[in-house]
This record gives C-alpha cells, structure tokens and sequence, in this order.
C-alpha cells in the first residue's frame, strides 16, 4: 500500500499505483480530491505527453503545483491517463 502525505494529511492511498520513471501513479478513486485546487500550469514530456497540475491545499497552506497527470497522454503511456503523481515535499511511501 502506498501513501501519500502532505501537511500531515493523507492525500492518497492506493495499493494498486503504477510505477513510472520512479514516481508513483495513484488511480483517480484513490486521491482524495478536497484536498486538489486545480492549476493552470502544464508541461510536457516527449513520450507521455501534456501534463497538467494540482496545487495542494490542506489546513490553509498550499503547495503549488504538487501533483500532475495526463488527461490525454501518449498511446505508449495510455496506462496512466488520468493517475495523479506528487512532488514538491509530498512524502510518498
């Protein structure tokens, strides 16, 4: 099972995450959503395609742009469409 927290609250939880580049997917149902503000921010990868972001916001503190996903990745990353990963001080384990 893996977790990940933030501010001290768990913002997702998932035992089936997919793991990409060493960072962690969590399936959509497992990402608590109160906690995501979403961002205007996107960046892009050759292979998976444009992802887009989430700021954290829990207990009046936010962290910009501390989560992304792909709404429409590459057929090669097709398996992630729509998994949220985290950075930016997000403790996964």
């Amino acid at each position: 099972m893996k977790t990940a927290t933030w501010n001290g609250a768990t913002i997702a939880e998932s035992d089936k995450t997919i793991v990409v580049e060493g960072n962690h997917y969590f399936p959509p149902g497992s990402v608590r959503k109160e906690f995501l503000q979403a961002s205007s921010t996107t960046s892009r990868c050759p292979w998976k395609g444009t992802a887009r972001y989430y700021s954290l916001l829990v207990d009046g503190k936010t962290n910009e742009d501390a989560a992304w996903y792909y709404p429409e990745p590459s057929t090669a990353s097709a398996n992630i469409k729509d998994y949220v990963a985290f950075w930016n001080g997000v403790d996964v384990r």
